[in-house]
């Protein structure tokens, strides 16, 4: 079934077909329109979840936290200063491993306050432990969401689906919306071994001493790197199934290129007109995309930019005192690794410009 959506309904609609169990949500512009959709479809009876209206968004992710701690398939959504005020329990729970998955329309960081697609948003939380993806449409808003939680239920890790502030999440495209019994077949109720059971009691988040703690931590490392493969796998899976293809990066006329355009998120459909307009000029240019920044796709990003000339990244963010953060991942990916091309980054986009 087609229809016309945007990519907050795409996100709702997704939430929904993948059977979560408990929503926390707190609005703030420009995602409202996710968890005010899901509201409507709880109070229809068309979804079965309990929905949690809470004060803040620090706590919806308690809220997920201890929802996911029961066993439970758990969903919230935010935006920038929203994001950053959840930044305490980001850490919580990946490190407790819980496989949470939340949508957050990327906004600039205020002030001044600006509603628009910028993100520092997502890119500050690069340390809390979360998988990271960054979608280009509404189509993939919902085929990331659904595959989220495959992937966060296997490696036990959270994943937050990032995508631009109107450009996606306002305009409407037409977006395929499968068969729930498909759907239930690629992603099945969730079944999760120790979880938090009065039934079976036991202690969770307790103190760790010095001789464990590095322990703990590179698990969550080795799970995030294994996690490609999971991610690798899934995407086939969905392909499969759903005929929509899907991996760690994209590539557009790459094969002959010479010269490379670096984005993500909606930038990259616009570096591929470019690469067209380039082409017809001679110049033998092709654009790559970043599309999970957690994992980095270090083997990819190496691999197509073998023995090219020159690469350009475009970020829309920046690390104040150093450079945009892709362009910074990229140059750490690339370095002392031959047959690399020269690598430049060029900051722009900032607050939707």
């Amino acid at each position: 079934m087609r229809q016309l959506m945007t990519g907050n309904y795409a996100a709702s609609y997704a939430v929904k077909y993948a059977g979560v169990q408990v929503i926390a949500a707190y609005p703030i512009t420009p995602q409202t329109q996710i968890v005010e959709k899901l509201s409507e479809m709880c109070a229809a009876g068309e979804l079965k979840a309990r929905y949690i209206n809470v004060e803040s968004e620090h706590s919806a992710m308690a809220a997920c936290i201890g929802a996911s701690s029961t066993g439970a398939r758990v969903f919230t959504a935010t935006s920038s200063q929203g994001l950053a005020y959840m930044h305490e329990l980001l850490h919580w729970a990946s490190r407790a491993r819980l496989p949470v998955v939340m949508t957050n329309v990327n906004r600039a960081m205020a002030p001044g306050w600006n509603v628009w697609a910028d993100q520092n948003d997502s890119l500050s939380q690069r340390d809390t432990g979360w998988m990271q993806i960054y979608c280009k449409s509404a189509q993939e808003v919902f085929d990331s969401i659904l595959m989220a939680y495959k992937i966060s239920e296997k490696v036990l890790l959270p994943t937050m689906i990032n995508y631009d502030a109107f450009f996606t999440s306002h305009t409407e495209e037409p977006v395929d919306i499968p068969d729930a019994e498909k759907v239930r077949d690629f992603l099945p109720g969730l079944r999760r071994g120790r979880i938090m059971d009065v039934d079976d009691p036991c202690a969770f988040g307790t103190l760790v001493a010095q001789d464990t703690y590095t322990e703990f931590q590179y698990k969550i490392q080795e799970s995030m790197q294994d996690a490609k493969k999971v991610i690798t796998e899934t995407c086939a899976e969905f392909k499969s199934i759903f005929n929509r293809e899907y991996a760690l990066t994209e590539e557009y006329k790459m094969s002959d290129a010479d010269e490379v355009i670096i984005a993500t998120s909606t930038m990259f459909e616009t570096a591929s007109v470019a690469v067209d307009e380039l082409r017809k000029k001679g110049s033998k240019t092709g654009a790559l995309r970043i599309r999970y920044f957690r994992p980095f796709p270090s083997e990819d990003i190496i691999r197509a930019l073998s023995g090219k000339k020159r690469a350009l990244v475009l970020d829309r963010n920046i690390s104040f005192g150093a450079q945009g953060i892709f362009c910074q991942e990229v140059l750490a990916a690339a370095g002392g690794k031959g047959n690399m091309p020269a690598i430049s980054g060029v900051v722009l986009g900032l607050g939707g410009r």
